[in-house]
């Protein structure tokens, strides 16, 4: 039996390394490619940069080509704003549907629970006329349609954590002299601080990321955030892949890191918000 279970372990473990390469070859051949010029990448792409081709001039340029502050700038306050409006209304949504059971309550959480399974694309066209209409072509719409589209995914994370949140304790504020308000601000909000950074990751990962959304909305210059500025390396009839790669790598990096100091609080997150049904 002993055998059988190291065997069966030594093979999910070959397995889980082999995932674990296939999935961060491509991010190792991005960053091999970056300190190579055009010419060696054309020549070879999975080759290693001898003591001869190395460069690192690739870095500087795609710095400059990028105007990295300023794309950097658009995509922080984006992202933060986005994900800031999604955290505080979400979670206000999520509590009063928990705490408040009609059946109405039940048919919205039906709704929102069903919009995940609307593909954006399904509505992308019509967003966007409406959004013209409004004349919010610019960088508050985007950050409204950010909210839409991340609301449904946030308020069921939200809502399967707050059923673990003790009602006594708001029966408690209450009788203190507390209103609905303070109640949620000053004794439900501090206790939703795990759920908080799980659904802040989930959205900044993919607010940070999104190409096609400000594509749509935004594609003006000054107003473009970092995805948007590496498209420009890629041209109908040339594509730099020397600066495109250093590019990428720059765009990656603070979302990377964000994701590393953060990724503790997403299983924790997600399994203390399933304990209850």
């Amino acid at each position: 039996m002993r055998k059988r279970q190291r065997m069966i372990s030594f093979v999910l473990t070959v397995i889980g390394l082999f995932l674990a390469v296939a999935f961060f070859s491509p991010i190792l051949v991005l960053l091999n490619n970056s300190f190579k010029s055009l010419k060696n990448i054309y020549l070879d792409v999975l080759a290693f940069p001898t003591a001869e081709t190395f460069i690192t001039t690739n870095y500087p340029d795609a710095f400059e080509k990028l105007e990295f502050v300023k794309s950097f700038g658009n995509s922080f306050m984006i992202t933060v704003c986005s994900t800031g409006l999604i955290l505080v209304f979400c979670s206000m949504a999520a509590w009063v549907l928990v705490r408040y059971k009609t059946k109405k309550s039940k048919v919205i959480f039906m709704m929102y629970a069903s919009a995940t399974l609307i593909p954006f694309q399904c509505v992308m066209l019509p967003l966007v006329r409406l959004m013209d209409k409004l004349h919010m072509m610019n960088r508050p719409g985007l950050v409204l349609m950010y909210l839409g589209f991340g609301a449904s995914l946030s308020i069921i994370l939200f809502h399967g954590f707050i059923k673990n949140v003790p009602v006594e304790l708001e029966e408690a504020a209450r009788l203190d002299g507390c209103n609905m308000v303070q109640t949620f601000f000053l004794v439900v909000l501090p206790m939703l601080k795990t759920i908080m950074v799980t659904v802040a990751i989930l959205n900044v990962m993919w607010i940070w990321n999104d190409f096609l959304l400000p594509q749509l909305m935004i594609n003006k210059p000054g107003w473009q955030t970092l995805p948007l500025k590496t498209f420009l390396f890629f041209g109908q009839f040339s594509k730099k892949w020397d600066l495109a790669t250093a590019g990428l790598i720059m765009c990656m990096l603070p979302i990377i890191l964000f994701y590393i100091v953060c990724q503790k609080h997403i299983v924790k997150g997600v399994t203390e918000g399933a304990v209850k049904g």
